[in-house]
């Protein structure tokens, strides 16, 4: 079965950094989209950044220019780097994949992780 894992959570001080990783199995990673989510206690999920099969980054706004996202298809692991992290970046951290023709890209993340805890402190 699909099966995605997340893992590098932490407590980090503000400007601190830490790398996440999602091994994935169970599917033909290499042709999948996949992205990163965050979820905030008591708030809704929201979309973090997200890499196509070909390697095309996107990012929120609000993580631009400190994290930054890659697969290696070879070991079927999607990475988060994070730097200059800030208490606002405090979340559960989720990775997803998506078909990548998907006509509505948000909806097409249907297959989850279970997460990994990032707390950054001030």
């Amino acid at each position: 079965q699909v099966r995605l894992v997340e893992s590098g959570g932490g407590s980090v001080q503000a400007g601190g950094s830490l790398r996440l990783s999602c091994t994935a199995s169970g599917y033909t990673f290499s042709i999948y989209c996949m992205g990163w989510f965050r979820q905030a206690a008591g708030k809704q999920r929201e979309w973090v950044s997200s890499i196509t099969t070909t390697y095309k980054t996107s990012y929120a706004d609000s993580v631009k220019d400190r994290f930054t996202i890659s697969r290696d298809n070879a070991k079927t692991t999607l990475y988060l780097q994070m730097n200059g992290l800030k208490p606002e970046d405090t979340a559960t951290y989720y990775c997803g994949r998506r078909a990548c023709n998907s006509p509505d890209v948000m909806a097409g993340y249907k297959t989850w992780g279970q997460g990994t805890q990032v707390t950054v402190s001030s």
